[in-house]
């Protein structure tokens, strides 16, 4: 059965953890710099709406920092654990970014505390918001640490194997591999575009509920303008990660793309199904989009999956997920360009039902896109847990409990994230706006 495997029930419990925990680490990343920006803009313009929206903002973020804690706690663990091989390997090596990591949450999190219990304290409001800076340089450097000891396990480096063990170990080399810079720009990007979204869904949703219309005006068009902003650079930085696949993972590429066969003025696979021989189905079909995307060139050729042993080929079920990421990227940017253009134009369209419907939509579909792209991944890494050098079967564990641990940490995490729901629900539902603006307007701008 494949529940008493400790190969796969590994797999399933290190993707349980991933899964849920990248919501709080978006978050963790993303909503700092949404804060930063929002009480520097009602700094300069005297608005008290933009203060109180980073005020708010701050107060819900605490409770996502300390669930944060718990499921990358948990993370560390499931790699000693889990992944016992792997780490007797390589641990000597992803040592210092992981370390650095716990460093940077920390320094995260002394600055968000001083910045919360200070906020009254200062005449000069200037003054406050330079103690959220180092805040969201703490989240976007706890972001890059962890995403360097993914970039190494995509693309080993600064070291030396030698009859199966790792020597002249060169752990700055090790963090900066070929993957590194096009993964941790990708991850930062995502990450506020993701939260940028996700705050306009929630202004949109408030607006068609008819809650207060200034508030959550200002709010909305802010963060779409924001969130097109990283759509578009999310977009020119995934065009570059498709050329570093092509140069450096190209059957990770090809497995996305259903490209089984190597060939010049490739295409690119959106959907579909494949048949018996390989072949896609009802799928849309761009013409050279593959070799423009491998190499900027549409007459380029790209290396399809004929050239790799069937037993390193990845999934081919990361097409789905490459797609997924795609494609709401693509009505992301999409529909905040309209926004922004439609705001610029003084078009009213948008501020009808159907528009901020899409909107609210574009919420959970960001995150969906998150868990996409990170799906597409790691599970297009497979066969290896350290490409090219140890295998997912080589790594793991061979307890025969991982299945129990399974089960107790799905409960863990229905705990963890009912419990998030609940407190940040009547955190806002008990300090309405309106409350909020009638206690802190006093003589401001309003």
């Amino acid at each position: 059965m494949l529940f008493e495997d400790p190969v796969f029930m590994s797999r399933m419990l290190t993707l349980l953890t991933l899964s849920f925990h990248i919501f709080y680490a978006t978050v963790g990343v993303g909503l700092p710099l949404m804060i930063l920006i929002f009480q520097w803009v009602g700094i300069r313009k005297n608005d008290m709406h933009y203060m109180l929206m980073a005020r708010r903002w701050a107060k819900g973020f605490v409770v996502t920092v300390a669930v944060g804690v718990v499921t990358g706690t948990a993370i560390g663990l499931q790699l000693a654990l889990l992944w016992p091989s792997f780490m007797e390997l390589a641990g000597n090596i992803i040592a210092l970014p992981l370390f650095m990591e716990v460093f940077a949450f920390f320094f995260e999190a002394i600055f968000l505390g001083i910045y919360l219990y200070t906020w009254d304290r200062f005449d000069n409001q200037k003054k406050h918001l330079l103690l959220l800076i180092p805040v969201a340089i703490g989240g976007a450097m706890s972001a890059f640490f962890i995403t360097v000891v993914n970039s190494f396990m995509n693309s080993p480096g600064g070291f030396e194997l030698i009859n199966g063990e790792f020597v002249n170990v060169n752990p700055i080399a090790a963090m900066f591999t070929v993957s590194m810079p096009t993964k941790v720009t990708h991850v930062l990007a995502t990450a506020y575009m993701t939260v940028a979204f996700v705050l306009a869904a929630i202004a949109a949703f408030r607006l068609l509920q008819g809650a207060n219309q200034t508030y959550h005006k200002k709010s909305l068009t802010l963060l779409m303008k924001i969130g097109f902003v990283f759509a578009l650079a999310t977009a020119l930085i995934g065009d570059l990660s498709g050329k570093y696949l092509a140069e450096y993972q190209p059957e990770k590429l090809a497995a996305a793309e259903w490209h089984f066969e190597t060939t010049t003025e490739a295409p690119l696979i959106l959907w579909g199904v494949l048949d018996e021989n390989n072949e896609a189905q009802y799928a849309i079909e761009i013409p050279y989009a593959l070799s423009i995307l491998a190499h900027g060139d549409p007459f380029s050729e790209v290396i399809g999956l004929d050239q790799f042993p069937e037993e390193v080929q990845p999934p081919l079920v990361i097409h789905y997920f490459f797609d997924t990421m795609v494609t709401i990227g693509v009505f992301m940017l999409a529909l905040s360009f309209i926004y922004w253009v439609a705001t610029w134009r003084k078009w009213t369209f948008i501020q009808q039902r159907w528009y901020r419907w899409l909107i609210v939509l574009g919420g959970p579909l960001s995150f969906l896109a998150i868990q996409a792209g990170w799906w597409m991944a790691e599970v297009g890494r497979q066969p290896w847990i350290l490409r090219g050098i140890m295998t997912i079967d080589e790594a793991a564990t061979t307890s025969d409990y991982v299945g129990l641990m399974f089960i107790l940490f799905v409960l863990l995490y229905l705990v963890l994230g009912i419990g998030t729901i609940v407190v940040l629900r009547r955190m806002f539902r008990d300090n309405p706006i309106e409350k909020d603006l009638e206690r802190y307007s006093g003589g401001k701008s309003s």
